[in-house]
């Protein structure tokens, strides 16, 4: 009897199966097909093995309601939600890495998964899932946020250490600023009191003797001489005493402080100065400390321009309105770079900063508006100063 001829075209369907399942089975991923149903119509073994089952327990099973059933919280997730499912009935893919995948014994893992649909003679038959576990990965993030997180917390903690410590360092800044100034007001009146009489007094001694020696000449001159002296000690000694602490800030006020010393800086540099002083009726000058510090910021922005600038030209503007004092001085001369300016040796920046900031203002420094002669780039300095009713 013949043996019956096998078909070829089922030899090499059969072949091309063995060979796609071995493809299937040599990935480390899950693969499995599911019909328009949603049932499975295959799944390789590490599919299988991860979702805790046999390759033939779960074809023809519905994958939504085998291991895709509820969320991580544990609510039920409605196969019409499915993204699976949604996606490769519209002719659409689909990539998920935020859900989880259910065993066979009840536990869940975390899972990324893609859908791509199987088209057959133009119409949608299925779809092929591929999915894998991503435990290690979740993990990974969560150590890696867990680490930022504590990170963000050590930072934060640092910061307000930080914080807090500039804020005693410009308190202590400020202390030290006030006893200097309350140093000065009182060496500067001792030296008034003490120094300026004793020179009133000895004046009036000379000028009593020369009137007693009027017939002797070489004495006569002599007390002239000596007249001379003691009259530049009293100029020299009140120049002293107001480099101290000058006496029209306490006595006058801010405003008329900074018009003495626009006229003072005027003099001794004989600079040709714009000068502008814009005062609102309503407004109140500053006093007491905020007042001090202002003067002193006023007297530094001048300073600069007469030892630093070599300008020719200099504009003054002092603005006082009802909560805001508001200060510049422009100059047409070289400038100053941005790194000197910050560089931890500027003293005196830093001096106008920190006094400025401890009373909630902000000093800032940039380039001139006017148009230098010289083609040099010049220096504009600004103070901002918020006023309240009780300065």
């Amino acid at each position: 009897m013949m043996m019956p001829i096998p078909d070829a075209h089922a030899a090499d369907a059969l072949l091309l199966r063995d060979k796609l399942t071995l493809l299937l089975d040599s990935t480390g991923e899950g693969i499995y097909g599911i019909d328009l149903d949603g049932r499975c119509t295959f799944i390789n073994r590490a599919g299988a093995d991860m979702l805790g089952y046999r390759v033939e327990q779960v074809l023809g099973m519905n994958m939504h309601e085998l291991a895709h059933h509820s969320h991580e919280h544990g609510g039920h997730y409605p196969e019409e939600e499915c993204p699976i499912l949604k996606a490769f009935r519209k002719g659409e893919s689909c990539r998920v890495d935020q859900e989880v995948f259910w065993r066979a014994d009840g536990t869940f893992f975390p899972v990324e998964y893609s859908s791509y649909q199987i088209v057959d003679g133009g119409q949608v038959r299925g779809a092929v899932i591929t999915f894998s576990d991503i435990s290690k990965r979740r993990l990974a993030e969560e150590q890696l946020q867990r680490a930022k997180a504590e990170l963000e917390q050590r930072v934060a903690e640092r910061t307000r250490e930080l914080s807090a410590a500039l804020k005693q360092l410009r308190q202590l800044s400020a202390h030290a600023h006030s006893v200097r100034e309350d140093e000065r007001t009182r060496i500067a009146r001792e030296i008034h009191d003490e120094l300026g009489s004793l020179l009133v007094a000895l004046k009036l001694d000379v000028n009593w003797m020369a009137r007693r020696v009027e017939d002797r000449e070489p004495v006569m001159r002599k007390c002239q001489a000596m007249d001379r002296l003691i009259e530049a000690a009293v100029d020299n000694v009140g120049r002293i005493i107001t480099d101290l602490r000058p006496s029209i800030l306490d006595h006058q006020g801010l405003i008329a402080a900074l018009e003495w010393q626009v006229q003072e800086f005027s003099e001794a540099t004989e600079l040709p100065c714009e000068v502008e002083f814009d005062i609102a009726p309503e407004a109140f000058a500053p006093d007491g400390a905020k007042a001090t510090a202002a003067f002193r910021i006023f007297q530094e922005m001048l300073s600069n321009v007469a030892r630093h600038a070599r300008a020719t030209r200099v504009r003054i503007v002092v603005r006082l309105r009802p909560g805001q004092l508001a200060m510049e001085v422009e100059d047409d001369g070289v400038g100053a770079a941005r790194e000197a300016l910050e560089a931890a040796t500027s003293y005196g920046v830093m001096g106008m900063r920190e006094r400025a900031l401890h009373f909630g203002g902000a000093l800032s420094i940039a380039g001139a508006r006017l148009a230098p002669a010289s083609g040099m780039p010049g220096t504009l300095v600004c103070l901002h100063l918020p006023l309240s009713s009780h300065n």
